[in-house]
């Protein structure tokens, strides 16, 4: 019996509306722009051009051909067994942080290297300062609590001259810790951004890198491929996401004057409920959860801000219309 081939949108409507992956994959496109991907690039059951989701390297040099074509990045590399994110999830993340910023700035994205922003958890892959910078021009200041994440993601930077002098990196030698020991005396963001670490232990993030493998495949798998899935610090942590947020969420607090807006990936629904009580408790002023989507899967923006009005307007008007009027 032969399966009817599924109706695919030509848009992926979840995405942000200036995201520029809303349309499907052009791979034609992409091997003209990086011929490294060819080999990957195959007919599915239904003579759809595609590649195989589940082979590590696929991805990988798919992650390379979407970052060149859109983004102008000619050198791409991520060590063996570190996470290679989803390209549209986390440019929609930026344009939705990039609409907070908006929010309080009477409607107009701040843009330019003076805004701001620090990357919680950048990882080899240096995804979220590619895309801020060349989307509005943010500078940043990107920290992991990994060497070889950020040997990694600094070579990136320095092997691509449009992101030379716009990311500073800062190892985070406690690993218990989030902005302790990063955000240094007087230093003011105008936004931070985090991709928190989804499970609680080793055993299960692997079991759910096992079920993402059996799904692309469909079949049952039993090993993890190297390269496929992240590293331990990427995807796990004591306590999970949930802790991790409420443990960033309590740590801000200490920074309120530091940062205009913070923000978080919250993958799961039910881990808000507790994040919420952790901010009012914390006397969070304004805070913001924005849903968003790719595919069959959910997630949501989590932002909230220390700063009463009177502050904004004055961090507004001497950081940002400056930069405008610059």
């Amino acid at each position: 019996m032969i399966e009817q081939k599924k109706d695919h949108p030509a848009e992926k409507s979840r995405l942000h509306s200036r995201n520029k992956h809303r349309a499907r994959y052009d791979f034609m496109e992409l091997i003209e722009t990086c011929p490294e991907l060819t080999p990957f690039v195959r007919p599915n059951i239904y003579d759809d051009e595609t590649i195989d989701f589940a082979d590590p390297e696929a991805v990988k040099m798919l992650n390379q051909a979407l970052l060149k074509h859109y983004y102008g990045v000619e050198h791409y590399d991520i060590p063996e067994n570190y996470l290679c994110p989803p390209i549209p999830g986390r440019a929609d993340y930026i344009h939705h942080i990039a609409d907070v910023l908006s929010t309080s700035n009477y409607g107009s994205i701040p843009t330019g290297k003076k805004i701001k922003c620090l990357d919680i958890g950048v990882g080899a892959n240096c995804i979220y300062p590619i895309i801020g910078h060349q989307e509005y021009g943010w500078s940043f200041v990107a920290t992991d609590i990994d060497p070889v994440s950020l040997d990694a993601a600094k070579n990136i930077v320095e092997s691509n001259s449009f992101l030379q002098g716009q990311v500073e990196f800062r190892l985070q030698e406690e690993p218990t810790d989030i902005f302790y020991g990063i955000i240094q005396p007087e230093e003011q963001f105008d936004l931070s951004i985090c991709n928190p670490p989804f499970y609680g232990s080793a055993d299960e993030a692997r079991e759910a890198s096992l079920r993402k493998l059996s799904n692309l495949k469909g079949k049952p798998v039993s090993e993890v491929v190297r390269n496929f899935g992240g590293h331990n610090n990427e995807l796990w942590c004591k306590g999970g996401e949930s802790a991790f947020i409420a443990q960033m969420i309590r740590q801000s607090r200490r920074f309120s004057t530091s940062c205009f807006w913070y923000s978080t990936l919250v993958s799961k629904q039910s881990h808000l409920k507790a994040a919420y009580q952790a901010l009012k408790t914390a006397g969070a002023v304004e805070v913001k959860t924005i849903p968003m989507g790719q595919g069959n899967k959910s997630s949501r923006l989590l932002a909230w801000t220390f700063l009463p009005k009177e502050q904004q307007k004055n961090w507004i008007n001497t950081r940002w219309r400056i930069e405008e009027n610059s």
